[in-house]
C-alpha cells in the first residue's frame, strides 16, 4: 500500500477544555473535555445530532465556542482563524466533500497542497519546482486510489471518490493534526478497503480524529473512542472498551443482545 509522505513536523497533542457551543437552547457540543497525546488515532462516535460535526468545527477553527478552550501542543487555539491553524497543521475532510468541480482531481491536490509545500515559492516560474507540487500530489492521488483519475474534472468522480479526493486534498495539506468527517460514508467495500490501507499507512507524525459511523472501521482504526449523547462525552476509553460499553451498544449494535456492534445506524 502506498501511503501518503510523512511530515517533517511534529504530531500534535490536542486538549479541549469544557468546550460548549449553542445554537439557542440547543447545546451542540455542551462541556466537553478531552485530551489526546500526540500521535493520537482517536475516534468520534455518536447518534445523528449528538455534535460530533461541530465539535471537529470548533477544532478546526470553523465554529468558535461559546465558552473553553482548544489547546493545539498547549497553545491556545480558541480564537484563532482557520488560516492560521492550516498553517499550524490542522487540516481536514468534510461530510459534504470540499472539491473544486472546475478543476481537474490533480488540480484539487495540488491547489490544496499549494500553500504547505516546502518549494512553493516561486514555482510558477520554476518549472522545476512546480513538477516538484504536481508529483507530491500525484503520490497523494495514487495513496487513495485516484491516480488513474488525476486529469479527470472533478465533477466527474462519483461521490464516494470525491470523498477520496477529499481525504487526498487534507493529506496535501502536510497535518500534523487530521480531523475526518465520516470518510467512510458513501464509500464501496473495496474503497472503505482503500481508506483503511491509507489510515493505517499514515504516520505517527499526523494525529488523527476521526467522526465515523462505520463501526468497523472505527474498531479496526482506533486506539481511543469518546462517545457523543446530546453534545455531551458519554465515555472516552480504549476502542474495545468503548465499543462495550451498554449505551454504546444499544445505539449502535442493530442486532441480538450479545452481539458486537458491526455498523453504526443514524
Amino acid at each position: 500500500m502506498t501511503t501518503a509522505p510523512a511530515t517533517a513536523s511534529a504530531p500534535a497533542a490536542l486538549e479541549l477544555i469544557g468546550l460548549t457551543r449553542r445554537y439557542g437552547t440547543l447545546a451542540a457540543v455542551d462541556d466537553v473535555g478531552l485530551r489526546l497525546p500526540a500521535g493520537a488515532r482517536h475516534a468520534v462516535i455518536g447518534p445523528n445530532g449528538a455534535g460530533k460535526t461541530t465539535l471537529l468545527d470548533l477544532i478546526a477553527g470553523d465554529d468558535r465556542p461559546d465558552h473553553g478552550d482548544i489547546l493545539l501542543d498547549g497553545l491556545d487555539i480558541t480564537g484563532t482563524a482557520p488560516a492560521a491553524r492550516s498553517r499550524l497543521g490542522i487540516a481536514r475532510s468534510f461530510q459534504q466533500p470540499a472539491v473544486i468541480t472546475g478543476l481537474t482531481v490533480l488540480e484539487n491536490v495540488v491547489l490544496a497542497g499549494w500553500p504547505h509545500h516546502p518549494q512553493r515559492r516561486g514555482a510558477w516560474r520554476s518549472p522545476k519546482r512546480y513538477r516538484q507540487h504536481v508529483r507530491s500530489a500525484e503520490h497523494h492521488l495514487e495513496a487513495v486510489g485516484l491516480q488513474d483519475s488525476a486529469h479527470r474534472p472533478a465533477a466527474a468522480l462519483s461521490h464516494g471518490h470525491r470523498r477520496l479526493l477529499d481525504l487526498a486534498a487534507a493529506l496535501a495539506g502536510r497535518p500534523r493534526l487530521l480531523l475526518l468527517d465520516e470518510p467512510a460514508a458513501g464509500l464501496t467495500d473495496n474503497d472503505i478497503g482503500r481508506l483503511l490501507g491509507v489510515l493505517a499507512g499514515l504516520p505517527e507524525s499526523v494525529s488523527v480524529i476521526l467522526v465515523e459511523h462505520h463501526v468497523e472501521v472505527v474498531a479496526r482504526f482506533a486506539r481511543t473512542v469518546t462517545v457523543l449523547t446530546a453534545g455531551r462525552v458519554l465515555v472516552t476509553a480504549p476502542t474495545r472498551q468503548a465499543l462495550a460499553h451498554p449505551e454504546v451498544r444499544d445505539a449502535y449494535r442493530g442486532t441480538a443482545d450479545g452481539d458486537e456492534p458491526t455498523t453504526a445506524r443514524g
